[in-house]
């Protein structure tokens, strides 16, 4: 089996092709030895669509805390005891501050996230104004990740300059409803759709470690694929005291490095992105570009403190990569 798993992932990466469910659930379920050849056909996918370049993103938490939602893998979840540091949607002037303060490194996307189901329309109006005042400035192109937002505030937010509209799915459709019941799993892929229809790049992945089994990851890989999502952001679980998933023990580094290196064999020219989670890696963090990432989001995340970004960019010149901004829109 192990001379033909090899053959079946270096005929993918040969004609670019996503490898099959059963080859992705082998990926998952391999012997620590054959992770050397799994991340040699992975790296080399990657290079295929993005050669030495690397495609990083950043976020800020515009709106926390009161969030109506029960998703168990969330500090800020109806459901944790302690929803954190608790403020309404930030004045236009400090979210063009952070995205200044970002623009000082090469980073592609900007993304405003705010928590909830939804941004209000009174909120999807406050955002699109700022956003509208960068019209005709350098800096990372504008990304949002505001819920499960209607068509016309997508298509006003797509107006405004919002490039990309990010909204992971989380789980498989199998699994959702185990970490989430106060909205649905078709609910979320509604949005992912209605984004595509009004123009934008899809940004969606989802969260490992809390409580799916390997079958799940891979029925949300594919789920992905076949809804031909162009980046996808990789989360492993922080647990947080106080929220449902408190106390669940982090994924080993080797279990992370053989997902990412499953999404990019599932699909073959998606960004493949490692965000939250990615301290669990510990000395491998860097092994996420050699098992098929592409990328990274830097900076600070919505409930936890990021990595330092000069260390983050002092990673990629060491691994040989280029930063690109300029990631065409369409």
């Amino acid at each position: 089996m192990n001379g033909e798993m090899i053959y079946e992932l270096n005929y993918a990466v040969e004609h670019g092709r996503p490898v099959s469910a059963e080859m992705a659930l082998a990926i998952l379920e391999s012997s620590d030895e054959l992770l050397p050849e799994i991340f040699k056909a992975a790296s080399a996918m990657n290079r295929r669509t993005f050669g030495d370049r690397a495609i990083l993103c950043s976020i800020v938490s515009a709106k926390s805390g009161h969030c109506s939602e029960d998703c168990a893998f969330c500090a800020q979840s109806s459901r944790s005891v302690d929803q954190g540091v608790v403020y309404p949607l930030h004045e236009a002037d400090m979210i063009l501050e952070y995205r200044r303060q970002i623009a000082e490194y090469p980073v592609a996307f900007f993304s405003i996230v705010t928590s909830g189901l939804k941004a209000t329309h009174k909120e999807v109006d406050a955002i699109c104004e700022c956003i509208e005042q960068t019209k005709g400035e350098d800096g990372p192109q504008w990304c949002a990740s505001l819920g499960c937002l209607d068509i016309d505030s997508l298509r006003r937010l797509h107006e405004a300059g919002v490039v990309r509209y990010h909204h992971n799915l989380e789980a498989c459709e199998g699994f959702f409803s185990e970490i989430c019941t106060s909205h649905t799993f078709a609910d979320r892929l509604a949005t992912i759709r209605a984004a595509k229809e009004v123009g934008m790049v899809v940004c969606s992945g989802g969260i490992f470690g809390i409580g799916e089994t390997l079958a799940d990851r891979v029925d949300l890989a594919m789920t992905l694929a076949r809804e031909e999502v162009d980046s996808l952001p990789l989360n492993f679980l922080v647990p947080i005291e106080g929220s449902p998933l408190g106390k669940v023990e982090p994924l080993e580094p080797l279990d992370i490095l053989r997902i990412v290196a499953m999404f990019r064999m599932t699909n073959p020219t998606a960004e493949v992105r490692v965000c939250g989670g990615r301290a669990h890696l510990r000395s491998l963090e860097s092994m996420i570009y050699q098992a098929g990432a592409c990328g990274m989001m830097i900076g600070d995340l919505l409930t936890v403190e990021g990595a330092d970004l000069d260390e983050d960019m002092r990673m990629v010149e060491d691994l040989g990569l280029k930063p690109q901004t300029d990631v065409p829109r369409d």
